[in-house]
């Protein structure tokens, strides 16, 4: 039966035209007919509007989704909402057991709601820790995802209830600690139907700013049902994907919402995210004048420790009389210059003696001696000396040679 409708409607496509439309009446007819065949659903969302006049047997309220801008209009039985009109009101979460219904003179669609539950703390916390491990299992929530933050951040982006504490806590420690920081501040709703959509576009227009060094998400503490838009899985993908830093300050210390795993870091309570994102002024100047006492401090060691040091290396006797060590060496070597001086001096005077000695023995030795004793040497004309008188013949001329010259002899017999 479900797939008569289709077939209807594209038979409806086919058989129209401009000159041969159908009537609005037909088409609201059609669409009724084609609802009318859907069963019976579960909805969940939130009550955005409820309207119970007095005496009237029907309660209309109208259904939003937190996560997206829509909302349906639902009418239930007077009967069917008093079961629950103790534990629900305007903002409460319901899960809804409705079927569809087409309201044809006006062409609207609603839901008639059979059966209404209020949606409790312990089930929300159970989606919410469902929701945590399909997202931690995606990674969103991993160590190294996370950006440091900036030293010092020049502008903040800040999104917070508009007058909120969190707003006046955030802006006065900040400026508090650095007077010279800038904000920009982004006002929407923290709680309630519209508060994902408007948290979502105003992290993302931070985000698209270049001059934004951080974005501080801001809001006091509240109930379980007050934090759940930032539990949303929406802000979650969003924050997920800024490529600036992002810093949760939701609620107070125990609060936990699904935003704090996803940021870049967590503040306990918009106060201290003032503290953890903007340095303290006089924290840094104390911590400037420690460094520079430590640097001159560090200097004057360095100085004073090189000040011993060349004093050490002044008072050594090669630096204190540097000619101190070239007179010692040169008296050394006048000893040694007289030394061998002495010893040449001996070794002349004994080889001059040895000389005289020999001197005189080649002398005493020499022919020249023995012919001033008045020997003589007879020689032949050609120089040869004679030893033997066999070796001359009469009247050969020989010469004679004495001490003190020569003369020529002629041999008689």
């Amino acid at each position: 039966m479900l797939s008569a409708a289709p077939t209807t409607l594209a038979g409806m496509a086919v058989n129209t035209s401009a000159e041969s439309p159908l009537p609005v009446g037909e088409v609201s007819r059609l669409i009724g007919g084609w609802i009318d065949r859907l069963g019976a659903v579960w909805v969940e969302g939130q009550i955005t509007q409820l309207s119970r006049r007095p005496g009237a047997g029907v309660v209309f309220l109208t259904l939003r989704d937190p996560s997206y801008d829509i909302s349906v209009s639902v009418t239930c039985y007077r009967q069917v909402f008093d079961a629950v009109a103790d534990v629900v009101s305007e903002g409460a979460r319901v899960v809804v057991l409705a079927k569809p219904e087409w309201y044809a003179p006006r062409g609207q669609l609603s839901l008639r709601a059979a059966e209404i539950r209020p949606v409790g703390v312990g089930e929300l916390l159970a989606r919410l820790e469902q929701l945590k491990k399909a997202l931690t299992r995606e990674g969103l929530f991993a160590p190294e995802r996370k950006k440091p933050l900036p030293f010092l951040p020049q502008l903040v982006g800040l999104v917070c209830g508009r007058a909120s504490a969190a707003e006046r806590d955030v802006l006065e420690n900040a400026r508090h600690r650095w007077p010279a920081v800038r904000f920009e501040v982004r006002n929407v709703a923290v709680q309630g139907v519209h508060a994902v959509p408007q948290v979502v576009q105003a992290v993302k227009e931070l985000d698209a700013l270049e001059d934004v060094d951080v974005i501080i998400v801001a809001r006091g503490g509240g109930s379980v049902e007050d934090l759940l838009p930032f539990s949303d899985e929406q802000l979650i993908r969003t924050v997920a994907q800024c490529r600036t830093p992002v810093v949760s300050a939701i609620g107070h210390e125990p609060d936990n919402p699904l935003l704090d795993h996803v940021a870049d870091l967590r503040a306990s309570t918009p106060t201290d995210a003032a503290k953890k994102v903007v340095p303290d002024v006089g924290e840094e100047y104390e911590r400037v004048r420690l460094l520079r006492d430590r640097a001159r401090r560090c200097v004057a060691a360095l100085v004073e420790r090189e000040e011993r040091g060349l004093a050490h290396a002044l008072a050594r006797p090669s630096i204190e009389d540097p000619h101190r060590m070239i007179d010692e060496r040169a008296d050394q070597v006048a000893d040694l210059l007289d030394r061998g001086r002495r010893c040449l001096r001996h070794q002349l005077d004994r080889a001059d003696s040895e000389l005289t000695h020999t001197h005189a023995r080649v002398v005493a030795l020499s022919p020249a001696a023995t012919l001033r004793r008045g020997y003589a040497v007879l020689q032949k004309a050609d120089g040869h000396a004679v030893r033997d008188p066999g070796e001359v013949e009469a009247g050969e001329a020989l010469r004679a040679r004495v001490g003190e010259g020569e003369f020529s002899v002629r041999v008689d017999t």
